[in-house]
């Protein structure tokens, strides 16, 4: 994505009807998708070594692009200040040398991940003789749809190349320069193996109406999938001409068995939820086996309460840690 690619990246305003900027937008955004296409049946005939090669040369080339990286994450940054982002959005939106290395080293680790495709995970032999096993082939292309992190952008290129996909990648606005330049780097990154580079691309506009084109263009995308809050998978699943792998609720759940090392356990709790409590996979409800709560629910509510965690709980929690634990 050059020169060209950052022309076509100025965010649009909203468009409706048939305007000479929705039809550019249109015919962008399907220009795209056959891109993604044609990428896509070379990734699916790639060895395994090509690809994880391809996803080495993706997170060598994403450390190279550090620079140019936090370079456009503090233009995301400094808008978001003059819009007036929440701290928790913010915070999901800053990208940092050490959450940058961090992201290296996923691409570098999902790179090292056995390759799924052509595993059989399941064969058996009908009466009749006739063999049938259930085997891992890739699906094609691949659309992800997602808010404000901006490390979503290489985390799900790694996964599609991964398992022999091309991705189509739409980020939310307030990322937008952070993503361009990820987006960037990896293709650069794929530029020098025997994949095409149109493996990974990035729609280059934050205009909602490109999100409208690329959901209908089911001859070309295989699976879309959103990744966010319930109002962005809502409107995903609503528009979309292509099946949709979704989710509307959170579902992140710890679960303490009676038996759990205690200190492996509060270890583990603290830090799904502290660690990072704004972003969108942070511990949402904690769960404890009957058995062992009353010895274990005490202290890892105290351990949480030092993180600053506000607790809440039903009956039973109260009845074990107070009412200072709200309903």
């Amino acid at each position: 994505m050059g020169e060209a690619a950052r022309a076509a990246a100025t965010p649009a305003a909203g468009t409706g009807g048939a305007t000479p900027q929705a039809d550019s937008i249109e015919a962008g955004v399907v220009a795209l998708a056959r891109r993604a296409r044609a990428a896509s049946r070379v990734v699916a005939r790639a060895t395994a070594e090509e690809r994880t090669e391809a996803i080495h040369a993706m997170a060598r080339a994403l450390a190279a692009g550090t620079d140019a990286v936090l370079a456009a994450n503090r233009r995301d940054l400094d808008a978001a200040a003059g819009a007036g982002l929440a701290p928790a959005l913010v915070d999901r939106l800053r990208l940092d040398e050490a959450r940058l290395g961090a992201l290296v080293a996923a691409l570098t680790a999902v790179a090292e991940q056995p390759d799924p495709v052509g595993e059989v995970t399941e064969r058996w032999t009908r009466p009749n003789g006739l063999v049938v096993r259930r085997e891992r082939v890739p699906l094609g292309v691949v659309a992800m749809i997602y808010e404000s992190r901006p490390n979503v952008t290489a985390d799900a290129a790694a996964l599609c190349v991964r398992a022999g996909n091309a991705a189509i990648l739409r980020g939310g606005r307030e990322a937008f320069h952070s993503n361009l330049a990820i987006a960037e780097a990896l293709r650069s990154g794929l530029a020098g193996t025997t994949l095409p580079v149109d493996a990974v691309q990035l729609v280059p506009v934050t205009d909602r109406a490109a999100v409208d084109v690329l959901l209908r263009q089911e001859g070309t995308i295989d699976l879309v999938i959103p990744r966010g809050g319930e109002g962005l998978i809502r409107a995903v699943t609503e528009k979309s001409r292509i099946p949709v792998l979704r989710h509307y609720k959170g579902v992140c759940h710890v679960y303490v068995h009676a038996d759990a090392d205690p200190d492996a356990a509060e270890r583990i709790v603290v830090n799904a939820k502290a660690q990072r409590p704004g972003v969108c996979n942070a511990m949402e409800t904690l769960l404890v086996d009957r058995a062992g709560a009353a010895a274990l629910l005490p202290r890892l509510a105290a351990a949480l309460r030092r993180a600053g965690v506000e607790l809440r709980g039903c009956e039973e929690t109260r009845a074990l840690l107070g009412e200072d634990v709200a309903p």
